[in-house]
């Protein structure tokens, strides 16, 4: 894997390098980013090298290792940057006076709409990278159970529904959809459609 580890914090992604090679980190390195991020939403992030972000910005091999060891910490800070954004879409505090399951669809179209474009052209990248994939599935996982048993709290949700079980098949649903929408190159607003749809028929089953 790469030489790299990075953080998430409230202002973003951290970068902290494992090797003793002190990399430089300013505002070149933001630039860096930036580009290498638009250069991926235009085409994707396998098409994202380290040449094509030397011509964008006009700068010499020298600029870019200074401040990485390879394109893949930049795809990683770009791709952390957007499970970052999709936790916290969830962080929203529930109002009482709202109706929950409401609450509940409002939550995971905010996730879509906010992070569908950029996993559209991370598809490729999220798929290769199964480690990134697992400490996203036990944080959603985890975030979905505690919605759950609030609900079975407040005698919203069924008395036989495993908190556990259904918080695993709903993390597949959303991830399943994301992954067919994403490759039958849906556009936004469609894939919203269709979500609200199905995702609508499983939240009813759930209702006491």
């Amino acid at each position: 894997m790469y030489s790299a580890q990075y953080v998430l914090n409230t202002q973003g992604v951290i970068f902290v390098p494992k090797q003793q090679q002190v990399l430089i980190q300013d505002e070149m390195s933001e630039t860096i980013i930036e580009v290498a991020e638009m250069l991926a939403t235009k085409k994707g992030a396998h098409t994202v090298t380290v040449s094509k972000i030397l011509n964008e910005l006009e700068i010499t091999n020298r600029v870019f290792y200074n401040r990485f060891h390879n394109i893949g910490e930049v795809l990683e800070i770009i791709y952390k940057k957007a499970v970052y954004q999709m936790h916290e879409s969830i962080k929203s505090e529930f109002d009482i006076e709202k109706d929950f399951f409401e609450y509940v669809m409002d939550v995971t179209v905010k996730v879509l709409i906010n992070t569908y474009d950029i996993k559209k052209q991370f598809s490729h990248y999220a798929f290769e990278h199964d480690s990134l994939t697992q400490s996203n599935y036990v944080w959603w996982t985890t975030e979905i159970k505690k919605l759950v048993e609030f609900g079975k709290i407040k005698n919203l949700v069924r008395n036989d529904v495993d908190p556990d079980m259904l918080s695993y098949s709903i993390w597949c649903f959303c991830r399943g959809f994301n992954a067919d929408a994403v490759g039958r190159n849906l556009s936004k607003e469609e894939a919203v459609k269709r979500f609200r749809e199905g995702f609508g028929y499983m939240l009813n089953g759930l209702k006491k």
